[in-house]
C-alpha cells in the first residue's frame, strides 16, 4: 500500500479547517499545512491534529502548492485548499486507490457550496479537479489565481468516484468581494505574462462567460443562486479585462 500525503495551504481558514481535516483521518498518512501567518485560529485548529504546521509567507497561489509539496514525505500528494473537504465516496475511492495505484494522477469532481446550497450547474459543477498525483509528475501551474496542476504526460491520469466538497461564500457579501479581489490579481498576473485587453474583449468575453455558464452549462436550473453566479462571472470577466486594460494604459504613459 502507497503512503499519501496530504497537504493544504491555509490563511485564516477557521470556518472550515476541521472539517478538512476530519476528512482526511484514515486516508492521508501524513498531513502538511503550509500557513501564510494566519491571524485567526488556525493555527490552533491544527495543533489538535497530526499535522506538520510550516508558516510560510504566501508565494502566490500556485507557487504556494509547489512549495507546499516540497515539505512532504511521501511520494503521492493529495492537495486540498482549507475549504475543502472529501466525500464519503470519494474517501472510498482513495482508499481503493492506494492498494492500486495505476497512473501519474487521478481527477475528481468538485461539489460548492454557495451561500447554503450546493450548485449542480453552470461552471461549479462537475468542477474537475486533478488534486491526486505521484510527486515529480506535474506541477501547479496557470494565471493566479486560477491555478491546477498539470501533469507532465496528459495521458496518464485517471478519474476518481465521488467529490471534493468545497464551501466557497458564505454570502453574497463575501463573494462580491472576492470577485474585486481576484480580478484585481488576475488582471495583474495577464498583464505580467503579456495578454492584452481590448475594448472588444472587455464587451464580448463578459457576455460570452455569462451565456455559456448560464444557458450552455444549465445555470438556471440552480435557480436564483444560480443566475447570481452567472451574472458574477460576468462581472469577474469585465473587471478582470477592464483593469487589465487601465495596466496597459498606465504602461504607455
Amino acid at each position: 500500500m502507497i503512503k499519501l500525503s496530504a497537504v493544504i495551504i491555509t490563511f485564516n481558514e477557521e470556518e472550515h479547517l476541521e472539517k478538512c481535516l476530519k476528512s482526511l483521518n484514515g486516508i492521508a498518512d501524513e498531513i502538511v499545512v503550509v500557513d501564510s501567518y494566519s491571524t485567526d485560529s488556525t493555527k490552533q485548529i491544527c495543533e489538535k491534529y497530526q499535522v506538520k504546521f510550516v508558516e510560510q509567507k504566501f508565494l502566490g497561489y500556485k507557487e504556494q502548492k509547489n512549495f507546499a509539496i516540497t515539505q512532504t514525505s511521501h511520494d503521492y500528494i493529495l492537495s486540498l485548499d482549507g475549504d475543502e473537504a472529501l466525500s464519503d465516496p470519494l474517501k472510498n475511492s482513495i482508499l481503493e486507490l492506494k492498494e492500486n495505484w495505476k497512473h501519474d494522477g487521478y481527477y475528481t469532481n468538485r461539489k460548492n457550496n454557495y451561500c447554503g446550497q450546493w450548485i449542480k450547474h453552470s461552471d461549479w459543477y462537475p468542477d474537475k479537479k486533478l488534486r491526486l498525483f505521484k510527486k515529480g509528475k506535474g506541477e501547479w501551474r496557470g494565471i493566479n489565481p486560477h491555478d491546477s496542476y498539470k501533469l507532465f504526460n496528459p495521458k496518464s491520469s485517471g478519474k476518481l468516484k465521488g467529490d471534493i466538497l468545497h464551501w466557497i461564500y458564505r454570502d453574497y457579501i463575501e463573494h462580491n468581494q472576492k470577485v474585486e479581489r481576484f480580478s484585481t490579481i488576475a488582471s495583474q498576473a495577464y498583464f505580467d505574462v503579456g495578454k492584452k485587453s481590448s475594448v472588444w474583449k472587455i464587451l464580448y468575453r463578459p457576455a460570452w462567460a455569462f451565456f455559456k455558464s448560464y444557458f450552455l452549462r444549465l445555470g438556471f436550473l440552480d435557480g436564483l443562486n444560480g443566475l447570481i453566479i452567472c451574472v458574477q462571472t460576468y462581472n469577474v470577466t469585465f473587471l478582470k479585462y477592464i483593469k487589465l486594460y487601465q495596466l496597459q494604459k498606465k504602461a504607455r504613459t
